[in-house]
């Protein structure tokens, strides 16, 4: 049987993120106070606003990254996850599963060196165009005989 693998080693720093930094109460405490929610972005898809008043059908919110005021329907924002679940590994753990967070999701981690990410019984990957040091007979020997939960995500991990 392997031997179970250590999350901090620099060799895995393009499979696993460090979970504590996103667990900062003072942050949580901030999300909580925003109302942050996703508001769909025509170039961007969805773009984070924090709600500022609701108007029956449609909520003013502000744009988090201009500052720009707008008004959009109820229907179309779409909930945020708390901080805590930033670079999750597995998006069937996030609160609120929907096409915004599942893309700022695997966003985060792409632009953070980690192509993998699980949603539940799957492994979704995204093509880095470039070559990781990620498919080592070492790394390999990382995922033999370890159950998928304790190890970041990786093909290897599934086959």
């Amino acid at each position: 049987m392997a031997e179970e693998v250590d999350r901090n080693d620099p060799e895995l720093k393009y499979l696993s993120v460090e979970r504590n930094q996103f667990n900062d109460p003072a942050t949580q405490a901030e999300w909580t106070q925003k109302r942050l929610v996703w508001v769909p972005h025509e170039n961007q898809g969805f773009v984070a606003a924090s709600i500022k008043r609701e108007h029956g059908d449609e909520v003013e919110v502000e744009l988090a990254e201009t500052g720009k005021r707008i008004m959009v329907l109820r229907d179309d924002i779409q909930k945020m996850n708390p901080p805590k679940f930033d670079k999750v590994e597995d998006m069937a753990e996030l609160t609120c599963l929907n096409e915004a967070s599942v893309l700022h999701n695997i966003k985060d981690r792409y632009y953070s060196g980690l192509i993998y990410t699980y949603s539940g019984l799957f492994c979704v990957v995204v093509n880095p165009y470039k070559k990781l040091p990620i498919y080592t007979e070492k790394i390999m020997e990382r995922y033999k005989g370890i159950k998928r939960h304790e190890v970041p995500p990786h093909v290897f991990a599934i086959t």
